[in-house]
């Protein structure tokens, strides 16, 4: 009986693909769908397959590759710079990770509430967001400048010793958080669409049971909006780790190897040393740890994450 239930089923399925208007329905989503998958397999599927394999050779550019298997990936046991480069990223993401959900969000909140020419804070907290990677480094090496820079010229002012900052092996990290604390209103435009999209009647019922200013933050606008956050502190975490065009253009990772960010390592090696399978391979060793990352950051977000369905993130 089974089967025979089964059979028109199977009919019917067959005779609705062999239909003409679903075939050319088809057929036409998959020309739409061509130029996608054509530039998906030529400029993201096929370098991502063929430096898999890079990452196993010796491949210094001019020669052809030779197999070496795992040795790429064993040399950076031994590698002090690829520690180096590790930690200082590391570090730089411990601290402007966090610190730019925070001081973003705080703006928001700021900016949320009604005051006098608030479209022109509105602007003026995000416009950071939009300044060209190149102009910012030029415009914050002149700022952090030791000898004419603005910040030294008003820390002497008030009698404080300037240091040299990106000339300083324990200054050069903080002058790159500082920096990219300055851009923290890159996501002022979500955080303000999820502030606005919390509905107002769960503060009425806050007012009602009498919590006050801080009890409605804690209990209905961070659970509220707590997705967006989630969602800049993960992408916040991916760019971190890699950083480039600043530490490349004011300190091409100096002084002594205290600015040398991960990417900037892997850029040194293909391109200044000419060792691409090695390059290769510490691009795949990123790519693990940021998937790792987000992995933990994902499972670690489950109870504290709210979702308007009900469920909590997973």
């Amino acid at each position: 009986m089974a089967s025979a239930n089964a059979t028109p089923h199977i009919i019917h399925e067959r005779s609705w693909w062999q239909s003409p208007q679903t075939r050319k329905e088809a057929l036409e989503g998959f020309v739409c769908l061509l130029p996608w998958i054509i530039g998906f397999l030529a400029f993201t599927a096929g370098p991502l397959l063929y430096s898999s394999y890079i990452s196993l050779t010796d491949y210094p550019i001019l020669q052809e590759p030779r197999w070496v298997g795992f040795e790429n990936y064993r040399s950076m046991a031994n590698d002090d710079l690829f520690w180096k480069s590790l930690r200082v990223t590391a570090l730089y993401t411990l601290v402007a990770v966090p610190g730019g959900v925070i001081i973003g969000y705080v703006m928001a909140l700021l900016l949320n509430q009604q005051i006098l020419g608030l479209s022109f804070w509105r602007t003026a907290y995000y416009v950071p967001a939009v300044v060209p990677a190149v102009a910012t480094s030029y415009l914050w090496a002149w700022m952090f400048n030791p000898d004419f820079g603005v910040i030294n010229g008003l820390l002497v002012r008030v009698g404080i010793t300037a240091p040299k900052w990106f000339g300083s092996e324990e200054w050069v990290l903080p002058a790159f958080i500082i920096m990219s604390l300055w851009g923290a209103g890159g996501g002022l435009v979500l955080y303000l669409a999820a502030l606005q999209g919390v509905p107002t009647t769960l503060y009425d019922a806050a007012k009602v049971d009498g919590a006050n200013a801080w009890g409605r933050l804690r209990h209905v606008t961070l659970p509220m909006t707590s997705p967006v956050i989630l969602f800049t502190f993960l992408t916040g975490l991916i760019g971190s780790f890699q950083v480039f065009t600043a530490g490349f253009l004011i300190t091409n990772g100096g002084p002594n190897n205290a600015s040398l960010f991960y990417v900037l390592y892997l850029y040194r090696v293909g391109w200044r040393y000419f060792k691409m399978g090695y390059a290769s391979a510490l691009g795949w060793v990123l790519f693990v740890i940021i998937m790792v990352l987000t992995i933990l950051t994902l499972r670690a977000s489950g109870r504290l994450v709210y979702y308007e369905s009900g469920e909590e993130g997973r």
